[in-house]
C-alpha cells in the first residue's frame, strides 16, 4: 500500500470515525489513550506544535486547550473539513491543512514539538514521517507520539475468552512478518443502532516490529527520553467493561523523544 491506497481509506472512514468519535464511543481514545498521553506531555503553555495526522481534531483542540499555538494536518480532506469547521464554531486558534505526514509544507524549525496520535503506524513511510517530524522541529523541541503496541498486535492475534465473555488471555503469531492488510471494524462502545448506520471502517495496518518502531525514531536522529504502556485502572473497567482487554496485554505504546 502507498499513501493513495492510505488516503482513500481514511477519507472514505471520516465521515462515520468522525460521528461515533464526537458522540462518545471512541473509549479507547477518551478514557485512555488521550489521558495518558496528556501525562506524559511536557509543558506546551505558548508553544508552537503540529499534530500530526490530526483526524477531525479532537486531540489537537485538547493541545491547543492546554496554551498551545497549534496546527494540525491529515491526508483525509474530510477529516480536516470537520476540524475546520468546529474550529470556526469554537475557535482556538488552530491552523488545518490537508498533508501526508512524509510531505510536511512547512519550514525547517517552525515548530517547538510536534504531537501524532495514533497516526504514525498508519503511514507507509513510517521513518519517512518521522524524518519531517524532525526536521520541522527546532533544536531542542520533542515529538510525542502514541501508537498501537507492536508487539502484541502482530498479523495474526486471536483472545481467548471465558464463559462470562472477559478475555482471559491473547495468542499471537507471525510477529517478525511485516505485514500490510486491511482490518474491518468500528467502535464497539456504540450502540447497535448507531453502528449500523455506517460501514466498518477499513484501516490500512502497516505491522512493525517492536526494533523496527524505536529504531525508526533513534536512526532519525530523536533521543527517547520516555516510553509509557498506559493500561486502564480497575475503576475505568469498572465503567467501560470492554476496555478490560488493555489489561491483558499492553495495547499501546507512547514515546516522547526530543531533537537535540
Amino acid at each position: 500500500m502507498n499513501d493513495e491506497h492510505v488516503a482513500a481509506h481514511w477519507e472514505a472512514n471520516a465521515p462515520a470515525w468522525t460521528a461515533l468519535a464526537r458522540a462518545g464511543y471512541d473509549v479507547w481514545r477518551d478514557v485512555v489513550n488521550t489521558p495518558a498521553f496528556l501525562e506524559l506531555l511536557p509543558p506546551v503553555n505558548g508553544l508552537a506544535g503540529i499534530d500530526i495526522g490530526c483526524g477531525e481534531g479532537a486531540n489537537t483542540r485538547t493541545i491547543a486547550r492546554l496554551g498551545a499555538r497549534m496546527t494540525g494536518i491529515d491526508i483525509s480532506p474530510t477529516f480536516i473539513a470537520h476540524a475546520t469547521a468546529e474550529e470556526q464554531r469554537e475557535p482556538l486558534g488552530i491552523t488545518y491543512l490537508v498533508a501526508p505526514a512524509q510531505g510536511l509544507p512547512f519550514r525547517d524549525g517552525q515548530f517547538a514539538f510536534a504531537t501524532a496520535f495514533m497516526s504514525l503506524m498508519d503511514v507507509a513511510d513510517y521513518r519517512g514521517a518521522l524524518q519531517e517530524a524532525q526536521r520541522v522541529i527546532a533544536p531542542g523541541g520533542f515529538l510525542q507520539f502514541s501508537i498501537i503496541h507492536p508487539c502484541f498486535f502482530p498479523p495474526d492475534r486471536r483472545l481467548t475468552v471465558d464463559a462470562d465473555g472477559r478475555v482471559t488471555a491473547v495468542t499471537l503469531s507471525r510477529y517478525f512478518e511485516r505485514a500490510e492488510f486491511i482490518e474491518e471494524w468500528t467502535f464497539t462502545a456504540a450502540p447497535e443502532a448507531e453502528r449500523s448506520r455506517y460501514p466498518p471502517f477499513r484501516v490500512p495496518v502497516f505491522h512493525r516490529t517492536l526494533a523496527d518502531c524505536l529504531n525508526g525514531v533513534l536512526d532519525t536522529g530523536f533521543r527517547i527520553e520516555r516510553i509509557a504502556e498506559p493500561s486502564p485502572s480497575d475503576e475505568q473497567i469498572r465503567e467501560h467493561p470492554r476496555l478490560q482487554t488493555m489489561r491483558v496485554t499492553a495495547t499501546l505504546l507512547h514515546v516522547l523523544c526530543r531533537k537535540p
